[in-house]
């Protein structure tokens, strides 16, 4: 995408690079969507970007950072490819390159925030500046991520008062996987944050040739909506764990209530199963073997026991 001075669009192939090199005030987007890498390598070095940088962009898997070179910003975070339910997302690794009037990005599969501004949409922000477009695109993933968060906040309120009125081994499954996507979706978070940081320190930088102060506002959009993902995911991670608490709580009560029970009758029938036990011994000689009422006697000595037991448990309130 080439955006001459007077604000008219072109899109092209590689052709587009020899027409901006030889006129390098018009602004220009490359995006190497799926392409080649050894032809990229060579197309980017030509450019200017540096090796370091074009090394990281090309790992299949690397932690979101920004680095300041004397011709580039270069960028990498993760956007998104594909979005599911439930806070799944397809994550795809995105570098980008943010010279002072040229933007290059790369990334190995489709990414839905380009192919959502590589239009008319993203030549407004290109006219304007190629860090704008940049962070744009970058503040467009971070949109994606807010509405999954937004649509899982509904659910999770729903998932609350179904816990209200009695939760399962089941509902905590499902908890426990939410809290792990929402484990990963701090760590990328934390990661952007740095980003977002570093571009509000390059901001109030004077030497930069890149970043200008007319740039504060569209960072600080960017800041603003990074923290606020951070905020919403530590948010729901915490409901997530006071579920979880609260279940396991209740389980413990209701465990140990039983087993009070079980204790009490256990207590109840140990007396009587000695008494059962003293009279069942096979021996010639027990005296009270001829009480003629001996058997009743100590079916009510029995009887006695227990509720004598009975009384005293209820006045200790364990029963």
């Amino acid at each position: 995408m080439l955006i001459k001075s007077d604000k008219s669009c072109k899109y092209g192939d590689q052709a587009l690079i020899e027409v901006w090199q030889q006129n390098p005030t018009d602004k220009l987007w490359i995006d190497f969507n799926c392409h080649d890498r050894d032809e990229e390598r060579l197309y980017l070095t030509k450019l200017g970007c540096h090796a370091l940088a074009i090394s990281d962009v090309h790992r299949d898997r690397h932690p979101p950072k920004i680095e300041e070179f004397d011709n580039f910003i270069f960028m990498l975070y993760r956007g998104i490819y594909e979005t599911g339910t439930d806070l799944v997302f397809d994550h795809l690794q995105i570098g980008l390159f943010v010279g002072e009037n040229i933007l290059i990005t790369s990334h190995a599969r489709e990414s839905i925030s380009i192919n959502k501004l590589f239009s008319e949409e993203g030549q407004k922000y290109l006219f304007k500046s190629s860090l704008t477009l940049g962070l744009r695109i970058f503040h467009y993933s971070c949109g994606i991520y807010l509405q999954q968060l937004f649509d899982f906040e509904e659910k999770l309120e729903a998932l609350e008062d179904k816990f209200q009125e009695g939760g399962d081994d089941k509902m905590m499954q499902e908890i426990i996987l939410y809290q792990s996507r929402l484990t990963k979706l701090k760590r990328t978070f934390n990661y952007h944050r740095n980003i977002g940081d570093e571009l509000k320190v390059l901001v109030s930088d004077d030497d930069s040739s890149i970043v200008h102060i007319s740039d504060q506002h569209t960072v600080t959009d960017v800041h603003e909506r990074i923290e606020r993902l951070l905020s919403l995911s530590q948010m729901h991670y915490d409901i997530c764990s006071d579920l979880i608490n609260g279940y396991l709580s209740v389980a413990s009560h209701q465990l140990n209530a039983t087993m009070r029970v079980l204790t009490v009758i256990t207590a109840i029938f140990i007396p009587l199963g000695f008494l059962a036990g003293l009279y069942g011994m096979n021996f010639d000689y027990i005296p009270e073997l001829k009480v003629a009422y001996g058997y009743f006697y100590l079916l009510g000595f029995m009887a006695l026991i227990v509720v004598a037991l009975i009384v005293f448990f209820k006045k200790k309130r364990w029963l």
